[in-house]
């Protein structure tokens, strides 16, 4: 039985056996509620009315909150705008039937300094209607315990939902159709964002961000996401799956990411960030990047199919530094950017990295330009690559011989097809020298060894 039916059902036979009468907005007393909770019809709301119902819906949602019951609303259509949630809202609908439709205002629901706000089952249409700049359909500001679950925003005409200074949930819901980000989350204060599908942003699927850099800890886990424009421009602000920015100790793991504009996961000074699990395909730029001023990323287990770079951690020259990069599998990398991102930057690498990290135990394969590069100039500083295999690659390893360049062990890996030369040094974008994979003497800053070439 489809969930839906499944649910009227089971909300018609509640109402059955409750007879909840009708109370007037404004009485002093509510009948017991139903199963889902008060029935909201006891306060004058009616399904598929053509008025706006925000007064009527406010008032409703004033009462429950206050004597802290939930708030159930019937299938149906409600038009109403500028609701506002206090602590102790629960509203409640019939999930894939209920829907609250945008008739006016800034944002169809806000909350502000409100606690143990609960929303489920609800159907958030913003009817495409333009919001005001950095306004979601759903506006939440220093909220705690907060729940939304098994809910669908859609056809917002700006950001989907900002969190603003928020802890709690966002689960099992979907997100479709959003002129801007599906989810914003800023300066969050112990945030899971878990199993959520979002289908079609307009700049980015899920942002974490903070206004300074600090530590965060959102969780960003085992959600769908697809279809991410960028429709803002920059050089990759925006067009991103999941982007962490300035937000330390975010994990974003098991995620489902495809056909994104640039990166389907990107950190931009976010420390200490875990990327692990997650399988991406079709990301135009960078699949996963760690970049600019972050000190630590573990990016761990992903596996990337159609990148114009699969994994990068760089920006020494910013700060960049301390990464991990292990038992990734990445394929089939583009030999140029696609249109819309700039043709210039470089493409068809597996994995870059520049200062102390190490990267080991990872598969590459199907990169035109190299499998792994190693540094930027004089931007290389105590890295350490063993254990990969590499197959048809243009470069095997790329490793910079530039002056001032420094310590870099490559051992024990496996490199098989690769046209230009196995291990080759590099000046910036520019091959220098022949295949050292037999050695390197003449260069102090490299130790090559134990390398097998097919």
């Amino acid at each position: 039985m489809h969930p839906a039916r499944r649910d009227l059902l089971a909300w018609t036979a509640a109402g059955a056996t409750a007879s909840l009468p009708h109370v007037p907005a404004g009485a002093a007393s509510i009948a017991s509620p139903s199963a889902l909770g008060v029935d909201a019809a006891q306060f004058g709301l009616r399904p598929g009315s053509g008025e706006d119902q925000s007064q009527t819906l406010q008032r409703a949602i004033d009462e429950t909150a206050r004597i802290g019951t939930p708030l159930a609303l019937a299938p149906g259509t409600y038009r109403a705008g500028n609701l506002n949630l206090r602590t102790g809202t629960q509203l409640h609908g019939v999930r894939g039937a209920t829907r609250i439709l945008l008739s006016d205002g800034a944002s169809l629901m806000t909350a502000k300094g409100a606690g143990h706000v609960t929303l489920s089952g609800l159907t958030l249409d913003g009817g495409n209607r333009p919001l005001p700049e950095r306004r979601g359909l759903v506006q939440l500001e220093s909220c705690d315990s907060l729940k939304i679950a098994d809910c669908r925003m859609q056809g917002a005409g700006g950001n989907a939902l900002v969190a603003v200074a928020v802890a709690g949930a966002v689960s099992d819901t979907t997100i479709s159709d959003t002129a801007g980000a599906a989810i914003h989350a800023l300066d969050s204060r112990g945030l899971v964002i878990a199993r959520n599908r979002i289908e079609g942003a307009g700049d980015n699927g899920i942002q974490v961000w903070r206004s300074l850099p600090g530590d965060d800890g959102t969780l960003v886990i085992d959600n769908r996401v697809e279809s991410i424009a960028n429709r803002s421009g920059g050089s990759g602000q925006f067009g991103n799956g999941i982007n962490v920015f300035r937000a330390a100790n975010v994990t974003v793991r098991g995620n489902r990411i495809s056909k994104c504009a640039f990166s389907a996961v990107r950190g931009n000074a976010a420390s200490n960030i875990h990327v692990d699990g997650n399988v991406i395909t079709e990301a135009g730029e960078v699949a996963i990047y760690a970049e600019f001023g972050f000190e630590g990323a573990l990016i761990t287990g992903n596996t990337v199919d159609g990148a114009a770079i699969g994994i990068s951690a760089t920006n020494f020259n910013e700060g960049g530094r301390l990464a991990i990069v292990q038992g990734n599998l990445i394929r089939n990398l583009l030999p140029k950017r696609p249109a819309g991102t700039d043709p210039s930057d470089a493409a068809g690498i597996g994995i870059s990295v520049e200062a102390d990290s190490t990267v080991t135990g990872n598969i590459v394969e199907q990169a035109p330009t190299a499998g792994i590069m190693l540094g930027w100039g004089r931007y290389l500083r105590d890295i350490s690559v063993t254990g990969n295999l590499i197959r048809k690659a243009g470069i095997g390893i790329a490793v910079s011989v530039a002056p001032g360049a420094g310590t870099t062990l490559i051992a024990a890996n496996i490199i098989a097809e690769a046209s230009g030369g196995a291990i080759v040094g590099m000046a910036r974008s520019r091959p220098v020298t022949g295949d050292l994979i037999g050695g390197a003497a003449q260069y102090a800053h490299l130790s090559i060894s134990g390398n097998r070439l097919r």
